[in-house]
């Protein structure tokens, strides 16, 4: 083997120096400078040029005209003499201009770092956000919102640079001064990078809704992270699809993980959406930090009174549930007795809007009687499908007697989809129609009072997107050419597509990114409320309902107290109500407001089925 010349070794080694960066480089500079100085010094010393006599005087010269790179320093002398200081400063003005341009790029190269978003968050007490999508800023807004008046920083992390990122949600969210917002160009995914985030001094760690896949990396990477520097009282928020990658109840507890199942949640807001349009603005208000949300609090004068008193009694929010011994009971026995230390559980704007009136309790006899349920005869046709549809067949309310599905997927055809039926005794039908056909289509809808579109369960989000919205406009189409009066429940996976089909008064638009970054903030914020937002979005237990006034008895020209009184002697608790007429909801009415309800309004309802 060759050995390497002294050029090559003395290459190498400028080579190595010069990667080091720039603070080497100046070090260097600095060691050419003195060895500079200190020849120029002893020769005029040697060669008697010095004038003013002495090594001190010649070092004190040829460092002054070195740096200052000036021809010379002291302009008298020899000429031995000024041909030396005249090499000085030529070689002072070479030192200086590369000093200059190491001094620039370092500047300029902390300055572009600043701008990818590279270095160190040194906050505590911060949310930090892992991973940025244009187009969603749901969760972000959400985050902002719950904020309110009080100081909070937000930490956005994504593997897009800083300044891009920043200036996005900037552009769409409005960002007040009392919300700080950091963002960092880290990998998410590795548990080193994400160290730079502060993760253990954070209140929360919220993964972005996004793929199943991506989620379990990010928690696992949040956790790791936790795991070596102490931090497990920070709370790890994030919503999975499927089950495929839901952490065991055991790991989930260790790493302190949250992570909701979002398809039962807009299955469940689907099957009830599709026949009660409106009831996904209703869960959007429940999840949402603008408008009336859930709290918990001390509610003065409470203590001995009976929870069907208080919801009677209470204006300014509704009393939903209550704290004891730090389980939370959601819609409890109008008849428990409430007791000292019980934290209350009510929907309304703020903890601080509520109050307790001076009105009658509840009656102490009531008849419960409830309208006669008509044979259900409503028809809904089922157009695509994906993992979900078995838990719409199953959460389809009892006017629904027949679902027919068409251009599903046949993995999705499956035996879990027909017990659903068999179980709520609906007639289950599977069509071969043709959907992109516009013949077929139409006389698949016919007869149908309702329309759902799921979104394909196979491409990406924006194909699977384009579909969804290109079959809702072909069934406008159809409606508005024949006449019809089905309603329409679109099922979209990104926000931001939504805005390309324009709302009418018949569609009901359910966003699953949307719904899923709402579930977020909240447990982000309030993970108090982690139980309750449970036990809503479950399967079991007490749930959101529109539920018709006229089933309830509860319509006419009433106060909306005796519309309370009323909808709790059936086991449901009241928070507002829509008109059949009117595409809007109104919650958390005043207690003394008369309103005039028909048969046909809904009353917005939790309870059980």
């Amino acid at each position: 083997m060759k050995k390497p010349t002294l050029r090559e070794r003395l290459s190498y080694w400028f080579d190595k120096k010069m990667s080091r960066g720039s603070l080497s480089l100046i070090k260097l500079l600095a060691i050419v400078t003195l060895v500079i100085v200190l020849i120029v010094s002893f020769l005029i010393f040697a060669l008697g040029y010095s004038e003013e006599g002495g090594f001190r005087s010649a070092l004190w010269n040829s460092i002054a005209t070195t740096i200052n790179a000036w021809m010379p320093y002291f302009d008298e002398g020899s000429p031995g003499y000024l041909i030396l200081t005249a090499a000085a400063a030529l070689v002072g003005l070479l030192l200086t201009s590369i000093l200059i341009g190491i001094i620039s790029s370092a500047i300029e190269e902390k300055v572009n770092s600043l701008k990818r978003g590279t270095s160190n968050v040194l906050e505590s007490g911060h949310i930090v956000v892992l991973g940025f999508y244009p187009g969603e800023y749901t969760l972000l807004r959400e985050l902002v919102l719950a904020a309110g008046n009080e100081s909070a920083c937000i930490v956005v992390v994504s593997d897009t640079e800083q300044e891009e990122v920043e200036q996005s949600i900037r552009e769409n969210i409005d960002i007040p001064r009392n919300v700080r917002l950091i963002c960092r160009t880290v990998d998410m995914f590795d548990a080193v990078s994400l160290e730079k985030c502060s993760i253990a001094n954070s209140r929360a760690v919220v993964v972005s809704p996004t793929d199943d896949m991506r989620t379990a990396k990010a928690l696992l990477a949040a956790a790791s992270v936790l795991e070596k520097t102490g931090g497990r009282d920070v709370r790890l928020c994030a919503v999975l699809s499927g089950a495929e990658y839901a952490f065991p109840a055991s790991i989930a507890e260790k790493y302190n993980i949250t992570a909701l199942r979002s398809s039962e949640t807009i299955a469940k807001v689907i099957a009830h959406s599709c026949t009660q349009p409106g009831l996904s603005d209703t869960f959007r208000e429940l999840f949402r930090f603008e408008g009336s949300e859930l709290h918990t609090g001390d509610v003065a004068g409470t203590a001995g009174m009976r929870f069907g008193d208080l919801l009677l009694r209470m204006d300014g929010g509704v009393p939903v549930g209550y704290v004891r011994g730090g389980e939370t009971i959601v819609n409890p026995s109008r008849n428990v007795v409430l007791q000292e230390g019980d934290r209350i559980l009510f929907f309304a704007e703020d903890g601080e809007s509520v109050k307790v009136t001076d009105a009658a309790g509840m009656a102490e006899s009531d008849t419960v009687r409830l309208l006669e349920k008509s044979a259900p005869d409503e028809t809904v046709a089922i157009i695509g499908g994906n993992e979900s549809l078995p838990t719409v067949i199953a959460e389809l309310p009892d006017n629904v007697s027949e679902a027919i599905i068409a251009g599903s997927p046949a993995e999705y055809k499956d035996e879990a989809a027909v017990k659903a039926a068999e179980r709520g005794g609906l007639k289950l039908t599977f069509s071969d129609a043709d959907v992109s056909d516009t013949d077929a289509l139409e006389a698949l809808v016919c007869g149908a009072a309702h329309a759902v579109v799921f979104s394909p369960a196979d491409g990406d989000d924006d194909e699977a997107d384009m579909e969804s919205i290109m079959l809702l406009l072909r069934l406008r189409d159809i409606r508005a050419r024949l006449g019809l009066g089905f309603n329409i429940t679109a099922e979209m996976r990104r926000e931001y597509n939504q805005k390309l089909a324009v709302t009418d008064d018949n569609t009901d638009f359910l966003v699953a990114s949307n719904m899923s970054s709402l579930i977020l903030a909240q447990l982000a914020e309030s993970p108090k409320l982690i139980s309750t937002y449970s036990e809503l979005l479950s399967n079991e237990g007490n749930e959101l309902y529109l539920k018709k006034a006229g089933l309830l008895l509860a319509y006419g020209k009433r106060p909306v107290a005796e519309i309370r009184r009323l909808a709790m002697i059936r086991g449901y608790i009241m928070i507002g109500y829509r008109k059949a007429d009117e595409n809007r909801s109104v919650f958390n009415p005043p207690l003394d407001e008369v309103i005039d309800i028909g048969p046909e309004d809904s009353l917005i309802v939790i309870g059980e089925s």
